[in-house]
């Protein structure tokens, strides 16, 4: 972790993160691509596309770098894998870690999804994206997962600010899925997120 300058404000280091989830990618087969995942409309290889399209996305909105990438709606539509897409997506994994290695992406405002937020908001979305696919991933192919602890954490306050605020409904993702107090903070994070954990 780092900190602000000037500041004693902590930032999370999204890099052990994105390596958990570049692992779960290379342990993806080809077999697996259209098997279902805990997302009801995709496929693994529609979450993959996701994946480089979030990956990017956040990456520019790390490096302020607004445009095309960060101004597209996540549903606009159901995203596929393009060629050379095990290559891309490290890449563009360690690549949006590298843009929130500077303290300055989680400071001033940014964009992404085509919402306009703070930077420190959307480290943290960037954070809950990276441990709930890590997740919805790991659950399609079968694979152990194990997300960084420090991005855990950010995903938790990330989701239970969402599930409290009036305004949401809720849940960012859906309906929350009860989980007891005691579960593991990466039982209460999936259902936070609309999953059911079990």
């Amino acid at each position: 972790m780092s900190e602000f300058p000037g500041g004693p404000v902590r930032v999370p280091d999204l890099g052990p993160q994105t390596r958990v989830v570049a692992r779960l990618v290379e342990g993806a087969s080809e077999e697996q691509l259209a098997a279902p995942t805990p997302c009801p409309e995709y496929a693994v290889r529609n979450l993959l596309g996701h994946l480089v399209g979030l990956a990017t996305a956040f990456r520019d909105a790390g490096r302020k770098d607004l445009g095309v990438t960060t101004d597209t709606s996540p549903g606009a539509d159901v995203p596929d894998l393009g060629p050379g897409w095990r290559e891309t997506l490290p890449r563009v994994l360690d690549e949006l870690a590298g843009a929130w290695h500077d303290p300055a992406a989680w400071t001033g405002e940014t964009r992404a999804g085509g919402i306009t937020l703070p930077g420190a908001v959307a480290g943290a979305v960037a954070a809950d994206e990276l441990v709930v696919h890590g997740w919805d991933l790991a659950r399609a192919t079968g694979q152990e997962y194990a997300p960084d602890p420090t991005a855990l954490e950010a995903a938790h306050g990330f989701l239970l600010a969402a599930a409290e605020d009036p305004t949401r409904g809720g849940g960012i993702f859906g309906p929350v899925v009860p989980v007891p107090d005691d579960a593991p903070l990466l039982d209460r994070v999936i259902g936070l997120s609309g999953r059911d954990p079990g």
